[in-house]
């Protein structure tokens, strides 16, 4: 067709013949707003194109493990290194759980005092598990020289449930209390006992720090509504038809005990409300003790000093540091602690020991603290993270263009049995698995169903996941968690063959017992995975978060280095 020759299709653009002029406008009228629509059609489809393209350059990580095996620890981990400004900013706000922790621990121990004064057996059918500052008192499982305890070896019988015994010598057993100093002591008193009962330790003394503690719980019941509109979830007995991913093997309608934890569903919105709570109260001081006639009357009439700016949770504490010092200090409490096998040091949300620093009207939340503080969490956790170019050494190297791999999200998720069915809908399009195994608890059992142990649960939970289908392209990384607990309780008698009969005669050192349990998980991955994959194990403690920074160094850097690989950049 040559330069000058008509346009064919012209005669579709011409306007009809004897069009008016009113009839011209409204065609014209209409061919600009078609015109309109489609540009803004064009339009949408760009930002979907970017918007995929965006999307297809984020990591998305799924933490995964059992309540309390360290998922919002590590959470936390990350983003105090790589998310420092908002760390930051939301430091402060952790006071109120802090404290929430601190005041369920002193609860915790003076209702054991009561349930001991009371004469109440130990309640043996409960899960051997170190107390949580909301979790009542446990009990464990008889020596290994006798025929009682577990008789069952998760590492050898993946899907049995342990044989529940409910009658086992109480005497056995060693605590996270069982120092040479406070073993001294207490034995000291044991033989001083005679023929008596325990509870004859316990005198007029105990009773007046019992009722000298009593505003505690006030303020208990008020930092649980500064935090939000919490869940009092039960724990012990909920799960016993469920499988590991939290759905149902049976029929039987669920059991359910009175044992509960205080918990919320979104975090960042509880400790915004927390913090928000706290300053108003605090401004609303003048000087006087506000609302504190109840607080006087029930502390026999002692006179409570005030400060401007301090809210009356905090007074509250530093008025009662004393009185609390006093009772984790006494004897007779731990010798009542150790009877009952309650380990206060082995809980989530410890801080006895940082009473004089934490019980103060000036007290501020530092790094350490927040990685300790627990509250639990039922809903899911999102948390976005964006690692600078000089963050990463893949990064650094000029690995990966443009911003790939530079934007994360983590999800942290509820690790009960009952909650366990909301983390299917992340394992589409997840790129790592960050999976927390807690290898101290070889000797306790899950709070949500007493009959499973926890060790046993971790190994069903990891062969679940990793023989998922939709998780066969997913870097899967181990972290054998909570080493330095383990330590403990080996270091305090606990023998893992008495629990493990496959552990056999091994060394009962903490490094021996996490490379057996190392290569057992190894064992299951390969076995039950789909497909040859990337995986990466590690030992870690990671409340210790000095020593748990290079762990999450190299494990971002590994995981955006097979990320980049899939994507076929390096």
């Amino acid at each position: 067709m040559g330069a000058t020759d008509a346009d064919p299709f012209a005669i579709f653009h011409l306007p009809p013949p004897n069009e008016t002029a009113g009839e011209r406008a409204a065609r014209e009228t209409m061919e600009a707003a078609a015109k309109k629509r489609s540009q803004e059609i064009d339009d949408e489809l760009k930002r979907e194109r970017a918007e995929m393209k965006k999307q297809k350059s984020i990591v998305r990580v799924l933490l995964l493990g059992q309540s309390e095996s360290g998922k919002s620890t590590t959470l936390k981990n990350f983003r105090m290194r790589y998310a420092k400004d908002a760390w930051d900013a939301e430091r402060a706000s952790w006071r109120s759980v802090i404290q929430l922790n601190l005041i369920r621990s002193i609860i915790t121990i003076v209702e054991t005092l009561q349930a001991e004064m009371d004469g109440e057996p130990l309640d043996v059918d409960q899960p051997n598990t170190p107390i949580t500052p909301a979790t009542p008192n446990t009990a464990v499982p008889g020596n290994g020289n006798s025929d009682m305890g577990f008789h069952y070896d998760p590492l050898s019988s993946y899907g049995a449930s342990p044989t529940v015994i409910t009658s086992f010598n109480v005497t056995h057993r060693s605590s996270g209390l069982d120092s040479p100093s406070v073993l001294s002591r207490s034995n000291s008193i044991s033989r001083s006992m005679g023929p008596g009962t325990l509870s004859s330790l316990l005198t007029s003394k105990h009773q007046i720090l019992k009722m000298r503690l009593g505003p505690l719980r006030r303020v208990e019941a008020d930092l649980k509504k500064r935090l939000g509109a919490g869940a009092d979830e039960e724990l012990d007995g909920m799960a016993q038809t469920l499988g590991p991913l939290g759905t149902e093997t049976d029929t039987q309608a669920l059991m359910k005990r009175p044992r509960r934890e205080f918990s919320v569903r979104k975090l960042k919105e509880a400790l915004e409300s927390g913090a928000a709570a706290a300053a108003i109260q605090s401004s609303s001081r003048s000087g006087s003790v506000h609302g504190h006639g109840a607080v006087e009357e029930e502390r026999s009439g002692e006179e409570l000093s005030s400060s401007p700016g301090v809210d009356e949770a905090t007074e509250v504490i530093a008025s009662c540091k004393e009185d609390m010092q006093a009772l984790w200090a006494d004897e007779a409490v731990r010798v009542v602690l150790k009877k009952r096998k309650i380990r206060m040091e082995d809980s989530a949300g410890f801080f006895l020991d940082d009473l004089n620093r934490i019980a103060n009207r000036d007290y501020e939340p530092s790094d350490d603290d927040v990685v300790r503080a627990r509250l639990r969490t039922l809903g899911v956790q999102e948390y976005k993270v964006h690692f600078e170019s000089s963050s990463s050494t893949i990064f650094s190297n000029g690995i990966g263009g443009g911003d790939f791999g530079k934007e994360w999200i983590l999800y942290d998720v509820g690790g009960s049995r009952t909650m366990r069915h909301a983390w299917l809908p992340f394992f589409d399009n997840v790129q790592a698995i960050i999976f927390l195994a807690p290898v101290s608890c070889f000797d306790e059992r899950l709070s949500e169903d007493s009959k499973i142990n926890r060790l046993e649960d971790s190994f069903l939970l990891w062969r679940t996941i990793v023989s998922s289908p939709l998780l066969a392209k997913a870097t899967m990384i181990l972290f054998l968690n909570k080493c330095d607990l383990l330590k403990k309780k080996l270091k305090a008698g606990v023998k893992v063959r008495h629990y493990l009969p496959s552990f056999g005669e091994r060394s009962n050192d903490a490094s021996t017992v996490v490379k057996y349990l190392r290569e057992k998980f190894k064992e299951i991955l390969k076995q039950h995975s789909p497909e040859q994959r990337v995986s990466y194990f590690h030992a870690t403690s990671v409340t210790d978060t000095k020593a748990t920074a290079s762990t999450i160094k190299a494990v971002k850097d590994s995981i955006i280095r097979d990320y980049l690989k899939s994507a076929d950049f390096v």
